[in-house]
């Protein structure tokens, strides 16, 4: 069996949506130190859906994939519909992921909620902070003793 779905490996040599929306409603910008994985998310907004999304990310295939299929899910959708898009959404979309590449779609639902997050903050649209957890503070921190 090989390691990588064919969805996967058409998301990653073909990537949709790539790119950077210039005068974005919303941007999210998420990275996982332990991987050097870096993604960002841009949203454009009209009437409560998501219009356009494009996305820039740095890293392995699994989280281009990630990336481009998330996106594939989101656009046209409400935003309500976003918020509730998963890691394990996007990687079944994406027919499996490896064990050790599921934090890249963990990655792609992070980058989604920060951009809708950023969103709501600048046109000042109230929210419940619960569903926007800080990935931080799931995370290990390190002191410079470390």
């Amino acid at each position: 069996m090989a390691l990588y779905s064919e969805k996967v490996m058409d998301h990653f040599t073909n990537p949709r949506n790539v790119g950077k929306i210039e005068d974005a409603d919303g941007v999210g910008e998420v990275g996982n130190a332990k991987c050097g994985d870096i993604m960002k998310i841009y949203l454009k907004i009209e009437n409560g859906v998501i219009a356009d999304v494009k996305f820039n990310t740095f890293g392995c295939g699994s989280a281009i994939a990630s990336s481009s299929m998330a996106t594939e899910l989101i656009k046209g959708k409400p935003i309500s519909e976003a918020l509730e898009l998963t890691n394990k959404a996007v990687a079944e979309a994406l027919d499996g992921l490896p064990a050790h590449k599921m934090h890249c779609s963990v990655l792609a639902e992070e980058a989604i909620r920060a951009a809708i997050k950023d969103y709501y903050d600048k046109n000042g649209i109230a929210y419940d902070k619960a569903d926007f957890p800080d990935p931080h503070d799931e995370e290990e921190h390190f002191t410079e003793e470390d």
